[in-house]
């Protein structure tokens, strides 16, 4: 299987955005839905982005930038999205499918990550409805949209990844448990967030250290 690649979401700041690709990270997920305690607006990413870029350049390994937009109307997440300079887009609200074949078309250079709130067998029912370039799924919560530091059933998240092109697995992962959800489910990718944080929005830099050392040296 080729390498798992590690997406650390919910990075509001240059400190903890160098420390997550020093410690390994493949992809930084920047939040892009105002009510979240990890919200970051377009032009300070972009500036964030700009500020990594020697560091990145160093490296032997390509550093992806993900939006998180949530219910944003497409040409909002157009518009953020070229603001912001990412270069992928994670929908991680109630966008149907019509609408992520909409936003494909209108950004087709764009990597698309479409998360399903696991509730039952509904998300495997639905993923692959979805044509995007992966599927992430993460825990439901009636309130939150991702961050919840809940895990979500793995035999159903495995179940999922056989019937997707490539599965991001998120929802509580940590130092502690994502070594036995990579056994479980062998998805393209990890997610993490709020494991990996001493407060909301604010990484730890050793939890970051230990999450990456887990998935690789397992």
């Amino acid at each position: 299987m080729s390498l798992i690649k590690i997406k650390i979401c919910g990075i509001t700041n240059l400190a903890d955005a160098r420390a997550a690709i020093a410690a390994g990270a493949d992809m930084l997920g920047f939040n892009f839905y105002r009510p979240s305690p990890r919200f970051i607006t377009p032009q300070d990413a972009r500036t964030m982005i700009e500020s990594l870029r020697s560091q990145i350049r160093a490296l032997p390994r390509t550093i992806t930038m993900v939006g998180v937009f949530v219910n944003e109307p497409t040409e909002s997440i157009v518009r953020i999205a070229a603001e912001a300079g990412v270069a992928a887009i994670q929908l991680h609200g109630d966008e149907s499918a019509e609408f992520c074949r909409e936003l494909k078309a209108l950004l087709p250079d764009r990597f698309l990550i479409k998360a399903l709130r696991a509730r039952g067998d509904a998300a495997t029912e639905h993923a692959t409805e979805f044509n995007v370039d992966a599927i992430m799924l993460d825990a439901f919560d009636d309130e939150l949209r991702g961050g919840t530091g809940r895990t979500v059933d793995w035999s159903l998240a495995r179940h999922t990844r056989d019937a997707v092109p490539r599965l991001f697995l998120a929802g509580g992962l940590s130092p502690e448990n994502v070594r036995a959800a990579i056994d479980a489910v062998q998805p393209y990718a990890v997610d993490a967030c709020s494991a990996l944080e001493s407060s909301p929005g604010h990484k730890d830099a050793e939890r970051m250290d230990a999450f990456v050392r887990a998935v690789r040296n397992g």
